[in-house]
């Protein structure tokens, strides 16, 4: 057992949820040293994790997902843990301060999270304030967007516009959130007139080429899948994450009482594993390996990432997997999908993109 699995988790664990995770963020802000992290990793880590995917040149496909550090106060110290990209988020264009608390919740027995945070953050403003003063940046650093909750649908894309418009000069991708469960109607987004208006207006606003991804919902048929392929594809967008939290609780192992304790959320972690994994071979189908996929939910060793390579993801992230496994994850993923790529007789990760996606 490693010294976060004795010690620290234990005493996490110990703390409500969003407590822990504010004490977990301000530690790692306060007392992470960057350079001396990284010079340890990059003794450990080869160049054969290399991935370029929409102009961007990643130094591995691990990247924590939006979530972790919403307000950018952490991203440098978060990055140099291993992660090859870090996403920050979700931003609105004005401030909020979410749902009310407790709004985060442990199920330990499936190695999960539920959430309804909805959307906390300090605005677009502040966290651009914060990005620009990230001295010598060498890691790709996205921003995720979303609507602020009070907005009718009528002002939603202009909402995401002027949140866009502060973020495209410091980000080096933008992730625009339309599948949380989290904020009233935000779903609807998804539906495909609804997502082509916002993707092309999204796209005429992008002066600067800056890459646009959207991120997806486990809980699509796949008659919608395909709907939003066409028209990610029809606009050009650059790629998908997939896939956001769940509103199922099917097979969960945690006390039913519990379960209904925690109350309405997104799902995260071990049991959206497979279900992620579906709707990444479907993305990967449909678009036939045209749209470059970010693949995110269940990763916690490198078997996980694997199977979510061979659906047809080229990159990956974390987050309820770094709650449970601690800093380590990262560097230790990253050593394990080395192994097995080189086991089955990959040349590099590239290779091993969608190989099982049919």
């Amino acid at each position: 057992m490693s010294f976060y699995n004795t010690f620290v988790r234990p005493l996490l664990f110990s703390l409500p949820a969003e407590t822990a995770h504010n004490f977990a963020l301000s530690s790692i802000r306060t007392f992470l040293r960057p350079s001396f992290i990284q010079n340890v990793l990059s003794k450990r880590l080869c160049v054969d994790l290399a991935v370029e995917r929409f102009g961007l040149k990643f130094k591995n496909p691990l990247g924590l997902a939006a979530g972790f550090d919403k307000n950018c106060v952490a991203a440098a110290q978060l990055a140099c843990l291993g992660f090859g990209f870090v996403e920050i988020g979700t931003v609105t264009y004005k401030p909020q301060s979410g749902s009310p608390k407790p709004r985060l919740f442990r199920l330990e027995a499936d190695k999960a999270l539920i959430n309804r945070m909805g959307f906390n953050n300090d605005g677009a403003e502040v966290v651009v304030s914060r990005l620009k003063k990230i001295k010598n940046r060498d890691f790709i650093l996205g921003v995720n967007i979303g609507k602020n909750r009070e907005i009718e649908e009528i002002e939603a894309v202009e909402n995401y516009l002027s949140c866009f418009r502060l973020i495209r000069e410091e980000a080096d991708y933008v992730a625009i959130n339309v599948s949380s469960p989290n904020t009233p109607n935000l779903r609807k987004f998804q539906e495909a007139d609804k997502l082509r208006k916002l993707l092309k207006s999204m796209q005429e606003e992008n002066t600067t080429c800056i890459p646009i991804l959207v991120k997806i919902s486990p809980d699509l048929s796949e008659a919608q899948i395909e709907a939003i392929v066409e028209v990610c594809l029809e606009t050009k967008i650059h790629g998908v994450i997939a896939t956001n939290t769940t509103v199922s609780r099917e097979g969960l192992q945690t006390a039913s009482y519990e379960i209904q304790k925690a109350g309405e959320g997104g799902l995260s972690g071990k049991p959206l594993a497979e279900v992620s994994n579906q709707v990444i071979r479907k993305v990967y189908r449909l678009s036939q390996g045209k749209l470059p996929i970010i693949g995110v939910g269940g990763i916690f060793t490198a078997e996980d990432a694997f199977k979510k390579i061979c659906a047809g993801a080229s990159l990956l992230q974390v987050y309820t997997g770094f709650v449970y496994m601690g800093p380590a994850v990262a560097r230790d993923i990253n050593l394990g999908l080395q192994k097995i790529i080189h086991q089955k007789g990959f040349a590099s990760l590239d290779e091993a993109v969608g190989s099982e996606s049919i």
